[in-house]
């Protein structure tokens, strides 16, 4: 049986994934800037998609020794390749709200793709690099991202076995989000798993998981 990789929710697009080698942690938040409670931990690599409060607090992160990255092409590190990949985080061709930055990586030989604040439908080449990934994390909260429509489309074109929604309306949140409720209607209840706070899983058990998994905090 292949090792289990932990994934925990730190709120918001804030994730840290632990493997037996390193613990990478997406867009950490302060809390106090957004309303919720600031993120715990002590990562090895930080991966930052766009420049923005909410998603790009370095600070909070316990481990003076860990890698921040924050650009895109490929970047490696304790063994691990992270590939950053272009994109928007408006439609406007990020004359808005500037760019941001798509991570794909594999860690215990699960394929993750980590979709920062998505603005607009990424080119054919990103989406091409991205398709058939295992886990796909993507932003549902609208109003600064992509609509719900344009998301369910992009996720139909990437395929990923797993969707996790990130970037949403919860309690004491300022942000003027949509609840994660507006992404999962019209989702059959069956391809729906609420996971709690943190997930284990290992490649044996990637086919048991299919569907969109929802984490609270």
């Amino acid at each position: 049986m292949s090792e289990a990789m932990r994934i925990r929710w730190q709120g918001h697009s804030c994730f840290e994934f632990f493997g037996p080698k390193n613990s990478v942690i997406t867009d950490p938040h302060d809390g106090k800037s957004i309303g919720i409670k600031p993120p715990i931990s002590n990562a090895d690599i930080v991966l930052v998609s766009h420049d923005h409060f909410d998603h790009n607090a370095t600070r909070m992160i316990k481990n003076e020794h860990s890698t921040i990255i924050s650009q895109i092409g490929k970047h490696e590190v304790k063994g691990t390749v992270f590939e950053g990949l272009p994109s928007f985080h408006d439609d406007q061709q990020g004359a808005l709200r500037g760019s941001n930055i798509i991570y794909k990586f594999k860690m215990d030989g699960i394929n993750i793709c980590h979709c920062g604040d998505l603005g607009d439908t990424p080119s054919e080449d990103v989406i091409k690099a991205i398709r058939k990934v295992d886990i796909l994390f993507i932003p549902v909260g609208e109003i600064y991202t992509l609509s719900i429509p344009l998301l369910k489309d992009f996720i139909r074109r990437v395929e990923p076995k797993i969707v996790v929604p990130m970037h949403y309306r919860v309690g004491g949140i300022t942000l003027p989000l949509k609840t994660v409720d507006d992404f999962l209607n019209g989702i059959p209840k069956d391809n729906i798993l609420y996971v709690g706070n943190e997930v284990e899983l290992s490649t044996d058990e990637l086919d048991e998981f299919l569907g969109v998994w929802v984490f609270d905090r």
